[in-house]
């Protein structure tokens, strides 16, 4: 089969582009964006085409799939349809390829790339697995029985998949573009659950996870004492994370985590669980986890003399909170600076209150303009980036021109924070400090 993915660059886009291309398919792309992209990387490794032009041939047998953020009026949109080419949803070709595998997909609002990328790290050492993450990571073999994929609710993507065993980390309030509230969230969530063949690995902690009612077996895991999985002697300490699990009240086993913050620990809880229903031991997995690298863009640290630089992908106000305290957890000595780029003026909107109170944890706050490729500002009036910034209690505006106001942080932790591009920024900041 023959393959044209519009958007290429995209996390979800250039995943399944490695995949498809992986499984035997011929692939090509399209992208608007000709500066270099962490998500490029994987496509270049395997010699995938990227056009940037709009007059390239595209055989008549290729199906086209795009990025949601390319609507119709999109000149390359135009042409596809122009030519008659066969167009289908990337969440349906994703669909498709899941289905040939036995798979375990991972949802929930925050946490399903560091717990897919658990996952696969716990099975590829041992069983074998094929994967989807939306960090830009993808592949697959034919003869691998089963397959991660990281199952995103954007646009309700995750209900074109059946998994074999699903995971939910958490459901809260995002994408309110795409959902009326929060209870249409959760039961877009309770779509893909139910839609489970086997069993769904489930966080109890979280109230509208408990809502659902699930048709497949659950099992429930986190702090509280009414899970089937409970998380007990949680240590978080400035080497890593260790606890102990326990299932139906029987010591499964201790764990040496090499990353920070609680959440980090629930989303590692679920990946334990599901690689102890694959069969592996608590021996074995606890063996594997002191060996694990998160994905790219997930707390990535660089240090520069006594400078710390961290680059993660944090958009939502729990996020942001999830990595300061991760940060605080590491380095509780070191001044903590954010540089935030906000993405999408509805999620600015939305959270307002939220980014504000989670961002004045921060010793200092930058914010950039807000950056977003699906949506209009017009759409949005009054929504800009002063309406966080202007009620912080240390907080300013920053932009690529005016780095120079982070010259004196040769000695802080500086965490940029967003899903939107901010390779540029630490580029300009690595310059500024070295």
């Amino acid at each position: 089969m023959k393959y044209y993915c519009i958007g290429i660059k995209g996390t979800g886009m250039s995943t399944l582009a490695q995949i498809l291309y992986d499984l035997g398919n011929e692939v090509s792309g399209y992208d608007d964006a000709k500066e270099h992209k962490f998500t490029q990387d994987g496509l270049e490794k395997r010699h995938i085409p990227i056009y940037y032009d709009h007059e390239h041939e595209i055989d008549k047998d290729t199906i086209v799939t795009y990025s949601v953020a390319f609507k119709e009026d999109h000149e390359e949109m135009k042409r596809v349809r122009s030519l008659g080419l066969k167009v289908k949803k990337y969440s349906e070709i994703m669909g498709d390829v899941i289905d040939l595998f036995e798979s375990i997909g991972v949802s929930g609002t925050h946490g399903k790339t560091t717990t897919s990328s658990i996952i696969r790290h716990l099975l590829e050492e041992t069983l074998g697995c094929n994967y989807f993450i939306g960090a830009g990571d993808g592949y697959a073999n034919k003869e691998n029985k089963y397959f991660v994929v990281e199952s995103d609710e954007f646009n309700r993507h995750f209900t074109d998949y059946h998994p074999t065993y699903s995971v939910i980390t958490n459901i809260e309030a995002e994408h309110l573009e795409c959902y009326k509230d929060i209870d249409d969230i959760r039961d877009t969530f309770a779509i893909f659950a139910n839609q489970t063949k086997k069993l769904v690995i489930a966080n109890g902690d979280n109230e509208q996870v408990r809502k659902i009612e699930y048709k497949p077996k659950v099992l429930f895991f986190g702090f509280q004492e009414d899970n089937d999985i409970v998380i007990k002697n949680v240590k978080l300490l400035k080497t890593g994370s260790t606890f102990d699990l326990y299932i139906n009240k029987e010591f499964f086993g201790h764990f040496d985590l090499p990353l920070y913050g609680k959440h980090m620990v629930l989303d590692a809880t679920a990946a334990i669980v599901i690689a102890k229903e694959l069969g592996l031991t608590a021996e074995k997995i606890n063996e594997l986890l002191k060996t694990f690298h998160n994905a790219k863009r997930r707390f990535a640290e660089t240090k520069i003399g006594n400078c710390v630089i961290i680059d993660d992908y944090a958009h939502h106000p729990t996020e942001i909170k999830a990595t300061i305290e991760a940060v605080k957890q590491k380095y509780p000595e070191k001044r903590l600076v954010v540089v935030f780029v906000p993405n999408t003026y509805s999620r600015t909107k939305d959270f307002k209150d939220d980014f504000i109170n989670i961002l004045n944890l921060a010793d200092k706050v930058y914010l950039t303009d807000i950056e977003c490729n699906r949506e209009r500002q017009e759409d949005y009036p009054g929504v800009t980036s002063h309406i966080i910034v202007d009620h912080l209690k240390n907080g300013d505006m920053i932009s690529l021109d005016t780095m120079d106001k982070l010259k004196d942080e040769k000695d802080s932790v500086v965490c940029f924070l967003s899903c939107a591009y901010v390779d540029n920024l630490i580029d300009r900041f690595k310059n500024l400090i070295k």
